[in-house]
């Protein structure tokens, strides 16, 4: 009798045991969940239409041009949901590397003949760009001669984190990578200074171009250098390019630049200038027809989210 006593005692403690354990578990795996989606720079999709409405309630002019063009792009332009992103400066880098990444596109055709790794050596040693020493990185005040070491851990992040997404055929993982690379907000970062090197690098390449009076470049440069502030590599990276991430965003020149060093046609859905022919633009404007084409939502030409489309 002792004994059955004893053995149902240890039954019963283990059922208890076993039951606090699991309990303990699921509350933990929902905080991780909890956290993880917080720290989502890009959330889940939700109905475009419910967005709308909950985003301009008041009754005001401007809410309902903005109500009448969310319903303009759910009716004609097959958009149902929408993505947030981040509401930083940032913002339009992420929205944009987000899509290719989470598409599995594979890096742009100059990109795989070229080491990107070598970009910011090249740029301040074959070119004597040694401005670059000058460069910031976003919020990150003026590093000085750590700038290329910087640089080149950007550069790496990217080259490793692009190429191991892009080879990841199967969509679900895929999208878990990105999904735990979008909530890493040091990596981020890093791709972002990289995309803007990259920037860079291509502005200094094309103002060399004209000035040596070499190969045609692409009309986007020549709007770029005839901006006052922009007028040369310099002035490019000092004026608008060392802002991006930290008290500035992209203008349009600079995202017809994204999409041709990218080679991916964004195309941008403008609701503050519905009714208008800027309704629907693209970036760049002359783009190749074997292009990767992604998608972008904004109310003021600053935040950027991701609409979704579904026909």
């Amino acid at each position: 009798m002792l004994s059955m006593s004893f053995l149902v005692a240890v039954f019963w403690y283990c059922r208890r045991l076993y039951s606090f354990l699991a309990q303990l578990l699921k509350r933990w795996s929902s905080y991780l969940q909890r956290k993880l989606i917080k720290n989502h720079s890009v959330l889940e999709e939700v109905d475009l239409l419910a967005y709308s409405a909950r985003k301009w309630r008041e009754e005001t002019k401007q809410a309902k041009h903005m109500k009448e063009a969310y319903s303009e792009l759910f009716q004609n332009y097959h958009i149902k949901y929408l993505r947030e992103v981040r509401k930083d400066n940032y913002c339009v880098l992420r929205a944009v590397l987000f899509q290719i990444f989470s598409q599995g596109i594979p890096f742009p055709s100059w990109m795989r003949e070229r080491d990107i790794l070598k970009l910011p050596e090249k740029l301040l040693y074959s070119q004597g760009c040694n401005w670059i020493q000058q460069y910031s990185f976003g919020p990150e005040s003026y590093t000085g001669p750590n700038a290329f070491g910087k640089l080149r851990k950007c550069m790496e992040t990217l080259k490793t984190n692009w190429a191991e997404i892009s080879g990841t055929k199967d969509h679900e993982e895929r999208r878990n990578m990105c999904n735990a690379l979008f909530s890493d907000e040091s990596k981020e970062h890093k791709l972002y200074e990289a995309i803007k090197f990259i920037m860079l690098y291509e502005v200094v390449e094309a103002y060399e171009q004209i000035k040596n009076r070499g190969e045609p470049v692409p009309y986007l440069f020549r709007l770029l250098f005839a901006r006052d502030t922009s007028s040369d590599p310099l002035s490019f990276m000092m004026n608008h390019l060392n802002a991006i991430g930290d008290s500035g965003c992209l203008d349009q020149v600079e995202l017809f630049l994204l999409g041709y060093l990218l080679e991916v046609k964004i195309k941008v859905y403008r609701l503050h200038r519905f009714n208008t022919e800027k309704f629907q633009v693209n970036c760049p404007n002359e783009y190749r027809r074997e292009w990767n084409e992604i998608s972008l939502l904004t109310e003021d030409d600053h935040y950027y989210h991701i609409p979704v489309i579904r026909m």
